[in-house]
């Protein structure tokens, strides 16, 4: 029989994917804490915790025992007109971890829709008022998902090119670092001046697929508060930073001023089922309580807090703030800025940064997010038996929390290694 990558060929299309430059795709077979097995039994250091999910690492007992139980008692009803005890338990316990201001949650699938769902909401909380209300802010090269309320939102060419003209209508600033602050506000004002807003997507403190960009808490702050200022809802897309990467439980713990919505997935449930979340303050609520039945949220998704998704994301909260998952986020947070003191100085580095178990290191190279030195990277820390997946001329790491001391120098030594022979 043709082994599993010869089988993909036939039907599958990947995501990310040029097929015509790379047909050929890795099987992996199994999967466990930090490790990737594929099947000629090679194994490699999930670095990146698959896209930032399995931060407990693959398979965790503790969250496939909570699915499990869940699947014999209840394994899916529809979410409207009824409810469920594993989704009351997570309301009730994100809503004691999120900003004290998050008093509502609603359910969707996956990041792109915690998005487009947030979107809607702000453009029809100013509709409920009698307001109408256009337009979106967002940052330069912001990536908030692939749905089109999301890629509108988005900033990034290289996904949104061919559907640029149907998006909404969006007005971009460029992230503001501490010496840029008050120029950041001028351009806002402008915006708001100029546009009917409706709300003001970002990425709190770090940009993802921009290739972990940080940026300031106060300047991020003082646009918040503008925003308040002239009743613009703000929504925080935490669905790469939330569930303690950024060395808080959420991004926005480090703001002084708290979103109005809050976009969650990925790390909520582990990696193990496709959930996500959407919260928001009380005052977003109410926009939609009214005897008029058009006035309600009619935005729904089939699998809306699906049982065994509340399940594992119960099971994750557990784990989040146990003893062994905070030590474990001190010493990677440690090791990354070792590293980066190792490495700063090196002829081949532009910039080195980390931030909580985030670490990025920008080459003095010029390259396309998906061109031939981003792919040969790519094949090399492959080869060196870590899961890296450089964005352009970024190499960053996001390991599980559960990664061993092992693993972690095993990925520093990779990257080391890359800039060598870069």
């Amino acid at each position: 029989m043709k082994n599993l990558s010869e089988r993909d060929k036939k039907h599958l299309w990947h995501p990310l994917t040029q097929h015509q430059l790379h047909p050929e795709m890795l099987a992996i077979t199994k999967a466990k804490g930090a490790l990737l097995y594929d099947e000629d039994g090679n194994t490699y250091v999930d670095g990146i915790a698959s896209w930032y999910t399995t931060m407990y690492g693959h398979g965790n007992p503790h969250i496939t025992k909570a699915i499990a139980q869940q699947m014999e008692t209840l394994d899916f009803v529809m979410f409207s007109g009824f409810t469920h005890r594993p989704a009351v338990e997570l309301s009730e316990q994100l809503v004691a971890l999120l900003p004290s201001n998050q008093e509502k949650i609603f359910f969707n699938d996956n990041g792109s829709t915690a998005i487009e769902a947030a979107i809607k909401m702000a453009i029809q909380y100013h509709h409920n008022k009698g307001d109408k209300r256009d337009t979106l802010i967002a940052f330069e090269n912001g990536f908030h998902g692939d749905t089109f309320g999301a890629m509108s939102a988005s900033g990034l060419s290289s996904y949104n090119g061919p559907f640029e003209e149907f998006l909404l209508k969006v007005e971009r600033i460029p992230v503001p670092q501490e010496d840029t602050i008050d120029a950041v506000l001028n351009q806002l004002n402008t915006i708001l001046e100029n546009n009917a807003c409706a709300a003001f997507v970002f990425e709190p403190l770090v940009q993802g697929a921009a290739g972990m960009k940080f940026h300031s808490a106060k300047g991020l702050d003082a646009l918040i508060n503008k925003c308040r200022e002239n009743d613009v809802l703000t929504i925080a897309d935490e669905i790469m930073t939330g569930f303690g990467k950024t060395g808080k439980n959420f991004a926005s713990d480090y703001l002084q001023y708290p979103p109005d919505i809050i976009c969650l997935s990925k790390a909520l449930t582990a990696g193990m089922f496709p959930l996500s979340i959407t919260s928001c303050s009380l005052e977003v609520y109410e926009a939609f309580l009214s005897n008029e039945v058009a006035k309600g949220f009619f935005h729904a998704h089939t699998f809306s807090a699906h049982p065994l998704g509340c399940a594992a994301a119960l099971a994750g909260i557990d784990l989040l703030n146990s003893n062994e998952i905070v030590e474990r986020r001190a010493y990677i947070e440690k090791a990354h800025i070792e590293f980066v003191d190792q490495v700063e100085n090196h002829p081949k580095v532009q910039e080195v940064r980390s931030k909580g178990v985030i670490l990025a290191v920008d080459l003095k190279l010029e390259s396309d997010r998906y061109g031939s030195l981003r792919d040969r990277l790519y094949a090399f820390f492959m080869e060196q038996g870590v899961n890296l997946r450089p964005l352009g001329n970024t190499i960053y790491t996001l390991p599980p929390y559960v990664i061993t001391n092992e693993q972690l120098a095993k990925v520093y030594e990779a990257i080391k290694n890359a800039l060598e022979i870069v």
